[in-house]
């Protein structure tokens, strides 16, 4: 075992919480609105053509608006709710203008995901706590653990980190790499190793320590879900025996980009383990942030964090009002 190893049906009101400093607030929104920038223009324009040369909103253009939901990965039976909600809305009120569909739109995703809500990101809070992080290779896992790591430590919170996905060496390295950055320990084995022998010696080293929070990276293979299953099942005994004061949850890392893939994706993850929360990656990089909402409705999964950006800092919780501003404001 190493420490200390290195790596490299009312409208809602929708106004942004007012729950923290204004200071944070701020960069909140600037990283959100950064983040979902793709999502939001695309949607925008999409919708802005639906209407264009329309006195009223009629079916041709509701079509249109479905296919431009569809195109944002909100997936196909996401996008026939919302548009469905927003014809009998808009047959109340006679709607013919941009701003009320987009306000019709943003009520009724805020309202999805409220659905789904859980306590989200201020779950991670409590502590001790061992968080298992999971999600298939290339999904943004290790960077993850990274910006949870920062998150956490903005918040007073002492963190300690387990290499559990020993499969990969590269993956041992890369969250060694972080550790060193950020100024946490990492506990390791050499690849190959046993990854319930590394989540054992980090709950010691954990205790030991007074940590507040453990977070286990683990193997993303989940081509071979039967090995994964018994993988993930072994950690979670190693846990329960070795840490049972602790709270314990899993928090499935999904990269956005990928579409509908992801989804399908997450779908498969739950078959193998419970998941608690899911943390989308790579925004920033892609007009695919409605997948937030489809993995809220289709899934019933909470989203509890948004990777906004490539540094550590670019980590935003995930508050369901203001997800649906940004996206349509």
């Amino acid at each position: 075992m190493n420490t200390r190893e290195s790596e490299s049906p009312d409208r809602l009101d929708l106004a942004p919480e007012a729950t923290f400093p204004a200071a944070e607030k701020k960069g909140f929104w600037k990283k959100l609105k950064r983040g979902l920038l793709m999502t939001h223009t695309e949607i925008i324009e999409r919708m802005e053509a639906a209407l264009d040369g329309r006195a009223v909103l009629d079916e041709n253009a509701l079509e249109y608006l479905e296919e431009s939901l569809i195109a944002s990965d909100l997936g196909v039976e996401t996008a026939l709710e919302l548009v469905d909600k927003v014809r009998s809305s808009s047959r109340r009120e006679d709607v013919k203008d941009l701003e009320r569909m987009r306000q019709l739109l943003a009520d009724e995703i805020a309202t999805m995901l409220l659905d789904a809500a859980s306590d989200g990101a201020g779950s991670m809070l409590k502590a001790p706590a061992v968080t298992l992080v999971v999600g298939v290779n290339g999904s943004g896992k290790t960077t993850s653990i990274a910006k949870l790591t920062r998150w956490l430590q903005s918040r007073d919170q002492r963190v300690l980190l387990a290499a559990g996905d020993t499969f990969r060496a590269a993956a041992i390295e890369q969250l060694a790499l972080w550790g060193e950055r950020l100024g946490v320990d990492v506990i390791r084995q050499k690849a190959g190793g046993d990854p319930a022998a590394v989540v054992y010696d980090a709950l010691h080293a954990g205790r030991a320590r007074g940590v507040d929070q453990v977070l286990v990276d683990t193997a993303g293979r989940l081509h071979n879900k039967q090995h994964l299953m018994a993988e993930l099942a072994k950690v979670r005994r190693v846990i329960d025996r070795e840490a049972a004061e602790s709270l314990k949850r899993t928090l499935l890392v999904v990269d956005a980009t990928t579409g509908q893939n992801a989804l399908a994706q997450a779908r498969e993850f739950t078959k193998v383990s419970a998941v608690d929360g899911v943390l989308l990656t790579k925004l920033d990089g892609t007009a695919k942030g409605g997948m937030a909402v489809a993995i809220a409705r289709d899934l019933k999964l909470p989203v509890w964090f948004l990777g906004v950006g490539e540094t550590p800092d670019d980590l935003v919780e995930f508050r369901p009002r203001e997800f649906a501003t940004a996206l349509l404001g």
